[in-house]
């Protein structure tokens, strides 16, 4: 865990300031938790759109397998929290669709489950010996020949959303700001404009949360599968992006289970007793999850509501202040 909370420090640094990351030991969460009301679980791919390809199965089917046995963990554990799927069927809830309903839903997690492939290898099995003519000459060469086999690759990987997307992260942020879905909008909050420097400094800093969360959150997902044997690919930035991470919201992962494109792999995947470990890995790196939240309270938690009367009377230069203001009232608050 030490490894990947440095490269997430190096990581996060290129584009904004870091929090430190911490790993508590594994503990159960409590029943009456609340830092996490609402889990949207994303099974990826579906209908038309069946992803990666095995030798008899299809990536589509497996994600949608395993998220409904996560969901039944999670319904089980946490049964005061609110189980939201973007897909119970084999359809295709478009990318955008699929972020737009977690945001819409007040998610404070978005949880994707995925497959990965790996491409074939060719390897040489033997030399042919063929005759061709050379200005007039017969002549002979080897030939090298070669099979495709499938890709060795095996193991998990947990994707969070890449630092150098921090700015589309701080937009969605924006757009779904949980202040402005409140029907008591003005009542609660008075004049607080939400184009307002400290607004955008806000959702900045909730952006940064956000990036912490999901890194540590990614990390337990990890230590929990290399638990059990699974091969540890670490956690992981994709250089283009992917949109359902960085357009929700919220703290988000998405979990690479294994390679669908590795034989022994693909029967793991398709088998119940693989399925049901991937899920008990993913439920127990949820509860050590839930623990460091409620460990943390106090300490970098922004607050879920707030009252900031004379905020529009600040100018940009007060943005330092305001901020270390909120911290400083949510801290007071959760020490309560």
């Amino acid at each position: 865990m030490i490894k990947r909370t440095l490269f997430f420090f190096l990581a996060a640094s290129l584009s904004f300031m870091v929090f430190s990351f911490s790993d508590n030991e594994e503990g159960v969460a409590t029943p009456n938790q609340n830092v996490i009301k609402t889990i949207v679980v994303d099974p990826g791919h579906g209908g038309s759109d069946a992803g990666a390809h095995g030798e008899y199965s299809y990536e589509k089917d497996i994600c949608l397998d395993i998220s409904l046995k996560v969901g039944k963990l999670i319904q089980q554990e946490f049964p005061e929290v609110k189980l939201l799927y973007t897909r119970t069927t084999d359809s295709y809830p478009s990318l955008h669709g699929r972020a737009d309903y977690a945001n819409e839903n007040k998610g404070d997690l978005f949880l994707c489950i995925h497959v990965n492939s790996a491409p074939s290898k060719k390897v040489v099995t033997g030399y042919k010996t063929v005759t061709y003519y050379s200005k007039g000459k017969k002549r002979t060469r080897k030939v090298a020949q070669y099979k495709r086999v499938p890709s060795t690759a095996t193991g998990t990987e947990t994707y969070i959303w890449g630092a150098h997307k921090s700015e589309d992260k701080e937009i969605a942020v924006r757009e779904n700001a949980y202040m402005l879905k409140e029907d008591n909008y003005e009542k609660k909050y008075g004049d607080f404009n939400p184009e307002s420097p400290e607004f955008v400094a806000l959702t900045l800093l909730k952006t940064k949360q956000y990036f912490k969360r999901s890194a540590t959150l990614a990390g337990f997902v990890q230590d929990e599968f290399a638990k059990v044997g699974r091969v540890d690919r670490d956690v992981k930035q994709r250089g283009v992006g992917i949109w359902v991470l960085q357009a929700t919201a919220m703290p988000s992962v998405l979990v690479e289970t294994g390679f669908i494109s590795n034989p022994d792999e693909e029967k793991y995947l398709n088998s119940e007793a693989g399925q049901n470990e991937i899920s008990v890995c993913i439920i127990k790196a949820l509860k050590r999850y839930v623990k460091w939240l409620e460990d943390k309270k106090g300490q970098d938690i922004m607050p879920d509501s707030f009252e900031e009367k004379n905020t529009t009377s600040r100018s940009a230069n007060d943005t330092r202040e305001f901020l270390e203001a909120i911290d400083k009232k949510e801290k007071a608050a959760l020490v309560k």
